[in-house]
């Protein structure tokens, strides 16, 4: 999936808002440092998924992937930005058969109940920590998106 340079523009600036909004939140020093990623650095990590960029606090990825398990995370919270595709997207509900895959994080197969969201292209959703969340089914097959992983301790 290939961004224009106004669309790969406007995203950042997004981004960047989202980000010095966090910053202001959650008290200095997210992000630590400035770091610039090109359009076609951009546009590379989208079409694979991956890291972006980590300072203390605060990692950037850009995101291609399918439906997938439920996930919950102790202390991450997430500002998603949708790039590319549709998805079904649940928040809340009750887990079915979690299981801890990480200190801080786990994961079930499915969630009961909860609020459906339909995202698409140009939608922003915020997700607190403690707070199950799950591409449930993506039609398109694959979502890209940016997410936004706010450390709140």
């Amino acid at each position: 999936m290939k961004l224009s340079r106004t669309s790969t523009i406007f995203l950042g600036a997004t981004v960047a808002l989202l980000v010095t909004s966090a910053a202001l939140a959650f008290g200095g020093g997210v992000p630590a440092s400035v770091q610039y990623f090109s359009h076609d650095k951009v546009n590379a990590m989208l079409a694979k998924g991956g890291q972006l960029m980590q300072d203390p606090g605060l990692i950037l990825l850009a995101q291609h992937r399918a439906a997938g398990p439920a996930e919950y995370h102790d202390k991450t919270n997430h500002v998603f930005i949708m790039v590319d595709g549709e998805a079904t997207f649940v928040v809340g509900g009750k887990e079915i058969d979690p299981k801890r895959t990480a200190a801080d994080q786990m994961r079930a197969p499915t969630l009961e109940g909860g609020t459906t969201y339909h995202l698409t292209k140009g939608d922003v959703i915020t997700i607190p920590a403690k707070t199950w969340h799950w591409f449930k089914d993506v039609p398109t097959k694959m979502v890209s998106y940016y997410a936004v992983n706010i450390d709140s301790e």
